[in-house]
């Protein structure tokens, strides 16, 4: 989650959406914001200590943890907004990071399907760097009665116009979007890696979010 006082802006962060590159390309401007140096030097003193005060929202936060912590008028006049991507081209994505930069959270299972199945198994025990990529992603964007709060959903699809139109909404010049690493591994069709059992586990997974976001297996 990426929040900008001067701005008046909060990005909610969601796993494997291109939201990386998006926060490389506003990072800069929080070099300019007044609150952003006291708001760092308070994080540090609170990491170090030991004894943390909540200065700073977590990386994948979801939208709900800043309706909570901010003060609500504030809260409500910032511009919110976030990225999604098709769960199953996410899924996908997820099993190249995880088997090029955490192979040992694997489990053991080599093949896409495999470790899906594993993956989304009700009875593994908790893992972050695996569960978070199985939220739902809806669940980063709704209050606790399933009210959407964000005020701009783009797409992973079309990154780059969306980029641009958030920043209009924000009222900031478009910063260029960094090269996001590509996975050279994998194959560029996502469909590829499915079968109509495993297309179906995500399918049942992630029914809430292809209600909301309208995404579907042969788009």
């Amino acid at each position: 989650m990426l929040l900008s006082p001067r701005d008046r802006f909060l990005f909610v962060h969601i796993a494997k959406t291109g939201g990386t590159s998006v926060r490389a390309a506003l990072e800069r401007r929080r070099w300019r914001d007044p609150w952003y140096y006291p708001v760092f030097l308070c994080s540090r003193f609170s990491h170090l200590s030991g004894h943390r005060i909540g200065t700073k929202l977590p990386r994948h936060a979801k939208i709900i943890a800043a309706q909570e912590l901010l003060p609500r008028d504030w809260f409500e006049s910032l511009f919110k907004f976030a990225f999604v991507r098709n769960p199953w081209d996410l899924q996908v994505s997820s099993f190249h990071h995880i088997r090029r930069e955490r192979p040992h959270y694997l489990g053991g299972h080599q093949t896409f399907g495999d470790f899906l199945r594993w993956k989304l198994d009700p009875e593994r025990p908790y893992q972050y760097h695996i569960d978070t990529s199985i939220t739902l992603q809806s669940d980063y964007l709704v209050d606790l009665r399933g009210a959407i709060l964000v005020d701009f959903i783009g797409r992973y699809e079309r990154l780059h116009e969306d980029f641009a139109e958030a920043c209009a909404r924000i009222g900031i010049p478009t910063p260029p979007l960094p090269h996001a690493r590509r996975a050279t591994d994998r194959e560029r069709d996502w469909r590829t890696y499915y079968d109509d059992a495993s297309a179906e586990l995500v399918a049942r997974h992630f029914a809430r979010d292809l209600e909301l976001l309208g995404y579907r297996f042969d788009p």
